[in-house]
């Protein structure tokens, strides 16, 4: 445990350093600390904060840079939870007053005004499929050899499929109306995960239709759910190194891989992954915050920014915050 004045120290450096991105010096220090102290001092306590693993030099003659445990540290012990300046909360009432029609088209969206806020990638995940809840369905002939599925979910979300189905070519617009009546019958208000069987008809082809929804609808609960990064050209100004820009880039290019670093930070209880704690080589020198976002008191996916470690810790935090609470909110129709 570092006592105070270390402590102290290290808070500054850290702030400097997300400020400037250039090596910290001692006597730029010295006018930060509220406890007097000399430049030789601060000079001696770097030094032990490097012994300890906290800093880095780069060059025997430059300052000091944070390490990913100095900026845990730093999170830990003097991130604290800050309101939104008026300007950033006139942005997000106004980002969420706007008309979202579908589900996708909002989640891409704040994924981007995620990364417009902060100049960082914005990562936004969706809701599982299986969690989605039916709010409407229904079924429209598209000729005598195709049917079109169409389910409504609560969060907004359109889903449509296309069944294969030869149609009588007398009535089958009565036989799709009475397959639409059964389906919406039986499915409303359930999750698409924990559908339920469908009674008979006593018609074989209402039956049949029935059946190969009820298999497209089980078959789309299975689906994975989507994850949105956007604003990832920010992530190539943070870094120098052109091998590294490229790394990262081609990691957030993969969804699958970064479903799996949101879905590993949940799973771990984390808000914030510093470096080598996303446990992924590419990006170890960046960082991601994230906050979840629930519709009916259940948490359904997360909001996050990814970028560089030297990132606003405090600001992003909050944002994220008030953009999962809102985004919820929102998907719950309030």
């Amino acid at each position: 445990m570092l006592d105070v004045r270390k402590s102290a120290i290290l808070a500054a450096l850290v702030e400097a350093y997300i400020d400037t991105a250039q090596p910290v010096g001692s006597r730029s220090l010295v006018s930060e600390l509220f406890e007097r102290v000399s430049s030789a001092t601060v000079r001696s306590e770097m030094a032990h904060l490097e012994e300890e693993g906290y800093l880095f030099q780069p060059h025997t003659s430059s300052g000091r840079i944070p390490t990913d445990k100095a900026y845990r540290f730093f999170v830990d012990n003097f991130v604290n939870p800050i309101n939104l300046n008026p300007v950033e909360q006139q942005q997000v009432q106004e980002f969420f007053k706007e008309t979202h029609n579908e589900l996708d088209l909002l989640l891409r969206e704040t994924s981007n005004f995620l990364a417009s806020m902060t100049g960082s990638a914005g990562v936004v995940s969706s809701p599982n499929n299986g969690d989605q809840i039916i709010k409407s369905v229904q079924l429209v002939g598209l000729g005598r050899n195709q049917v079109l599925l169409v389910v409504v979910t609560e969060n907004g979300s359109i889903e449509k499929c296309v069944l294969e189905f030869i149609l009588p070519s007398e009535n089958s617009e009565v036989l799709l109306m009475d397959a639409t009546e059964s389906l919406a019958s039986g499915l409303i208000d359930h999750r698409l995960g924990f559908l339920p069987n469908l009674p008979p008809t006593g018609n074989f082809i209402v039956d049949e239709v029935l059946t190969q929804a009820l298999s497209a609808l089980r078959e789309l609960s299975l689906a994975e759910e989507t994850t949105y990064v956007t604003g990832v050209s920010a992530i190539a100004e943070a870094f120098e190194e052109p091998d590294q820009v490229c790394r990262v880039l081609s990691f957030l290019e993969h969804q699958f891989f970064v479903t799996g670093l949101i879905r590993n930070l949940e799973d771990r209880g984390l808000r914030v992954a510093i470096g080598t704690e996303t446990g992924v080589e590419p990006l170890f020198n960046c960082s991601i915050v994230a906050a979840p976002y629930e519709i009916g008191g259940k948490q359904v996916g997360s909001v996050g920014v990814l970028g560089s470690t030297r990132m606003d810790y405090s600001q992003v935090l909050a944002l994220v915050a008030v953009v999962g609470h809102r985004l919820g909110e929102c998907l719950s129709g309030n």
